[in-house]
């Protein structure tokens, strides 16, 4: 008895000393990823308080001789740069309130309404999830530009144009964003586990289809409904090539790509890039940092439905 006693206690401690061990394994892991995360961060706030000058001179771990220049420089002596500010302002807002809407609209629709082929869209709409996007770049380029037929269709009597006409407009760039297959997966999964008797009783009421689904139902996505305009405005923000291909009038340009101005062919002024990158990494940060439960709960949330 005696020795299966000191077995047991020597089994026990084995298993109290690994599950310290891996749990301090796992902090450590955690430790390593927070300070990889936040280091581009930090030496982006080092780099953009230091002189032009001296951006190659050490310290790199602080902004020594510190100067506010570089911001002067870009808020100051560059006019475009609040037109640029207020163009990614515009075009994230628009942007996220079609998406918003037509995503819900079109996630209520898969998991509630019967149409024709409606598993068959639904999976090409899955499909479409896994291709590239660069692989949409030049058809998307064609319809929202000159056209996938040069001239249009003749008709006639009249042609009919085959493209929208919206390069070096910010329209082009809205358009195509206005929809979007992530969002469409995500609220019909959401939809699918909505309580139907809350529609039922609505349309017991009287009310319609679109009644039901502006009165009843949106009222009660708004987690879902908040995540997804945080990841689509997150997204619009920071969007680079897509507008790098329709804008071209350097006061239609958006933040990233007006910062692209401060890069010469044989030098680059990288404090003052790094400074306006601040600027256009300060409202994510924040709305991250206000909204991240939305981020967690619809996440989770979302994951946990069944198809």
């Amino acid at each position: 008895m005696a020795v299966t006693s000191q077995t047991q206690t020597r089994v026990y401690e084995q298993t109290v000393f690994f599950d310290r061990l891996r749990k301090y394994l796992f902090f450590a892991m955690l430790a390593f990823w927070a300070v990889l995360s936040v280091a581009p961060l930090y030496f982006t706030l080092v780099f953009s308080f230091k002189p032009v000058a001296d951006i190659y001179t050490p310290p790199i771990w602080a902004p020594i001789p510190f100067t506010l220049e570089n911001y002067q420089t870009i808020l100051g002596t560059f006019q475009l740069f609040p037109r640029w500010v207020w163009n990614s302002v515009f075009i994230s807002v628009i942007v996220t309130i079609f998406r918003v809407l037509f995503c819900a609209m079109a996630g209520y629709a898969f998991a509630r309404i019967e149409f024709p082929l409606k598993n068959f869209w639904f999976n090409l709409l899955l499909i479409s999830m896994m291709m590239p996007g660069v692989v949409t770049l030049i058809p998307s380029f064609l319809i929202i530009g000159p056209g996938l037929i040069r001239g249009g269709i003749d008709l006639g009597m009249f042609k009919l144009p085959t493209g929208f006409g919206l390069i070096d407009n910010h329209w082009g760039v809205i358009l195509p964003g206005m929809a979007d297959a992530f969002g469409v997966f995500m609220m019909t999964q959401f939809y699918k586990s909505f309580p139907k008797e809350l529609e039922e009783a609505a349309m017991m009421d009287g009310s319609g289809r679109w009644g039901t689904f502006f009165r009843i139902v949106l009222p009660i996505s708004q987690t879902q409904l908040i995540t997804l305009a945080l990841l689509t405005f997150q997204g619009a923000w920071n969007n680079f090539m897509w507008p790098l291909l329709v804008l071209r009038s350097p006061e239609q340009f958006t933040l990233p790509i007006g910062l692209q101005w401060f890069r010469g062919e044989y030098y680059t002024l990288y404090s003052v890039i790094l400074a306006g990158s601040i600027f256009n990494t300060l409202p994510i940060l924040i709305i991250f940092f206000v909204f991240q439960q939305y981020f967690v709960r619809s996440i989770a949330a979302t994951g946990s439905k069944e198809g």
